[in-house]
């Protein structure tokens, strides 16, 4: 219960935080507005493609854009945690009760609830351009189930790398290094029938393509065992994202 509570105390300390740069709440929710339009428009000649497997880009991007809102705006997450440590924040945090974990989990859970607010916008201006979700309230729930899992996740490496390497640069240049990569090893913006034959074993391995597939899936009404198995190696890798940041939390309170 003492984890719960500090949980939600350093949250909302948090939520406050955010609140008062009305400015970053604007870009964070016209971001994903803006991916939607600009590569709704760009690529959207590409359903006539033998093996697209679609008839609407905008119904095909919808959920990989959900993925992509929660790739780019959680994974400067340890940015935060940096200022609390130059600015002697975390030090005080630790020479009171609060639980520990309360303190990386409440960052976590931040950008997790954040990427489900841009999640549902990009649902609502989805829906405005002509997608339609096959999957009602489940399917919805799974877009955002995924798109909320995946933002912890990198959340809690964004989290880990700062406690360990305590430098803002070495944080953005390893999730710059992390998240392209992933994003382009995905079928976020392009179907797998016409992916490279590599490309394609490789989106098999990436925890964004997991999400992007049970997102998609979801949004789809298609509920199968291939949604299934993607959730749960999407949900293992967000417990094992938690536990590196956990234990670079250790390592930081040991002074390492």
């Amino acid at each position: 219960m003492d984890f719960l509570r500090d949980t939600w105390y350093l949250y909302l300390r948090l939520a406050r935080m955010t609140r008062r740069m009305p400015i970053f709440l604007v870009l964070s929710i016209m971001q994903p507005v803006l991916w939607m339009l600009l590569f709704g428009q760009l690529f959207r000649v590409v359903i006539t493609l033998p093996g697209f497997g679609a008839d609407s880009y905008i119904q095909f991007i919808a959920p990989g854009i959900a993925i992509m809102t929660a790739l780019f705006s959680a994974s400067y997450t340890g940015i935060g945690m940096l200022r609390d440590i130059d600015g002697g924040v975390l030090d005080r945090l630790l020479a009171t009760p609060v639980s520990r974990s309360a303190v990386v989990v409440s960052r976590v859970l931040l950008a997790a609830s954040q990427v489900m607010l841009q999640a549902g916008i990009l649902v609502l201006m989805s829906l405005a351009l002509g997608a339609r979700p096959q999957g009602g309230v489940l399917g919805l729930s799974l877009v955002f189930a995924a798109a909320a899992l995946l933002a912890a996740a990198l959340a809690a490496i964004s989290c880990g790398l700062a406690l360990i390497t305590r430098r803002q640069e070495m944080v953005i240049a390893a999730m710059n290094f992390i998240i392209l990569p992933m994003t382009f090893l995905s079928s976020m913006i392009m179907a797998p029938g016409l992916m490279p034959e590599w490309i394609r074993a490789a989106s098999r391995g990436n925890p964004v393509n997991w999400a992007v597939v049970v997102a998609r899936l979801g949004f789809e009404g298609q509920i199968s065992t291939e949604l299934a198995l993607n959730l749960a190696m999407l949900i293992t890798f967000t417990v094992a994202c938690a536990f590196f940041a956990t234990s670079a939390f250790r390592r930081y309170q040991q002074g390492g």
